[in-house]
């Protein structure tokens, strides 16, 4: 965790690389917002999501009768529910290459997106959608609380995509807001992007309470091939990200 001015406030393991799920999707926004404010891309240009293979699990254009969507509204899904679809129609128009050289000139300790989101990860595929660690995200945010990743106008158009999203299972449920209708302005504000998978919960994002900010990242990931006789792995992963949370809260309410 970092303070405003980007000083640890608490650390663990940071720079311990592990597979992150769909964190790594903000790494896709970033290239999206560079290339709009370059005017590279027309933010309001249609994206039909039927130019790529169709993706399940995550994500509403799926399941809605729209096939084209502006480029920012295709963003806008990613960052409110992480939108599987979405995120490969991004992915087309950018080049996972250009997502992965951007990764790694924001994330020093090799934190990147390895691929587009498949259904199925056969052998020839990577083994994981990305992968990274707490370090790298976690300055990945306060760079963007600052306005530092490229430009203010790149992070504030990430920052704006990021702060409606509705996971607030992990770390951000320490501050019990309603996920569908959090607070986006004032003294309150919370943007944050979280990533689960088998065996993988990840959760990184930039919070503002009572006017005091701080940046995180909290990446979780166990063998799931050990035995969970209670199935009880996974509530406690998450309770244990939300007791981080509440206890990030005590810290910014001083």
């Amino acid at each position: 965790m970092l303070d405003a001015a980007g000083e640890v406030i608490a650390s663990r393991d940071p720079e311990l690389l592990l597979p992150t799920a769909s964190l790594a999707k903000v790494f896709v926004l970033v290239e999206v917002a560079v290339r709009i404010e370059a005017g590279e891309l027309d933010a309001n240009q249609l994206h039909a999501r039927r130019t790529v293979e169709p993706v399940a699990d995550s994500g509403l254009w799926q399941h809605l009768a729209v096939d084209a969507l502006p480029l920012v509204d295709v963003a806008a899904l990613v960052g409110a529910v992480s939108d599987n679809l979405a995120t490969n129609v991004l992915m087309e128009a950018v080049g996972l290459g250009s997502v992965r050289r951007r990764a790694a000139a924001l994330a020093p300790c090799g934190s990147t997106l390895h691929d587009v989101v498949r259904d199925q990860r056969l052998p020839e595929h990577p083994r994981t959608l990305s992968g990274g660690c707490a370090r790298d995200h976690a300055r990945l945010f306060h760079r963007l609380a600052m306005g530092e990743v490229v430009s203010s106008a790149v992070s504030g158009r990430v920052l704006g995509w990021l702060a409606t999203g509705v996971d607030l299972s992990m770390v951000a449920g320490g501050f019990d807001l309603d996920p569908l209708a959090h607070p986006l302005g004032g003294d309150r504000r919370l943007a944050h992007k979280t990533g689960a998978d088998d065996g993988v919960r990840a959760d990184a994002g930039t919070v503002t309470w009572r006017g005091r900010t701080a940046s995180y990242a909290v990446l979780c990931a166990w063998d799931t091939s050990l035995p969970d006789p209670e199935g009880g792995r996974v509530g406690a992963v998450l309770a244990a990200m939300r007791g981080v949370g509440r206890e990030l809260r005590l810290a910014l309410e001083g």
